[in-house]
């Protein structure tokens, strides 16, 4: 079972993807972890990586789709993955179902984690994350259960917020979105693998909805 989360920025996706990693032997594969992991690899793929993230350069399409064909050709013994961020754009939706054939692999379904644009800026600006192990807290529906302690790895003192998680910055990213990503809801409407989920709902309840959404 192979799956995407795709929604606006503070959605919800890399939460729900954790969720489904823990739950199901399933794996996460997100754009921002695998790019980090492999410039410290020290492959030659992670030396590519590197070279074009310390010139402060975007990493082409070329790059991510070779380090998602890594992922799948190593992941043997997992039952699926879970495409956290990825694809961003048309090109890339291609891109993806290329390698997939390629990996005989086929997509099962994209969730499309529908949001109300206020209410979402009222999220993200009251997010805040673990430095530690990337714990995701809200001051309002989903604070640490002690102050200043995170809940998954004990870390004190540990809290910051995300530089771009204010409302100004986090328009300017909303409105990204729509430009570049939105258009993917009607490309995988027309292949028959899109089905849309209330993205704001409580974690576990939307954790649920997905869960009825996969039959599992």
């Amino acid at each position: 079972m192979n799956i995407i989360l795709l929604g606006p920025p503070g959605a919800g996706k890399g939460t729900q993807a954790r969720i489904l990693e823990e739950s199901f032997s399933m794996k996460q594969l997100s754009t921002g972890d695998m790019l980090r992991a492999s410039k410290k690899s020290g492959t030659e793929l992670g030396k590519k990586v590197a070279q074009v993230m310390e010139k402060g350069d975007l990493v082409t399409d070329d790059i991510v789709i070779g380090l998602i064909a890594e992922e799948l050709e190593l992941r043997t013994k997992i039952k699926g993955f879970i495409f956290d961020g990825f694809p961003r754009t048309l090109a890339q939706a291609d891109a993806l179902s290329d390698l997939l054939v390629q990996k005989g692999k086929t997509l099962s379904v994209v969730i499309e984690m529908k949001v109300d644009d206020e209410a979402l800026i009222r999220r993200v600006v009251g997010r805040f994350n673990c430095k530690e192990c990337g714990e995701v807290y809200h001051k309002d529906n989903n604070p640490p259960k002690q102050s200043n302690i995170c809940d998954n790895c004990n870390s004190e003192n540990s809290f910051f917020h995300r530089a771009d998680d204010n409302e100004e910055s986090f328009k300017n990213r909303l409105m990204a979105y729509y430009r570049d990503t939105s258009p993917l809801i009607g490309y995988y409407h027309a292949k028959g693998t899109l089905v849309s989920t209330d993205g704001l709902m409580d974690i576990e309840t939307t954790h649920g909805n997905i869960c009825q959404i996969l039959g599992v």
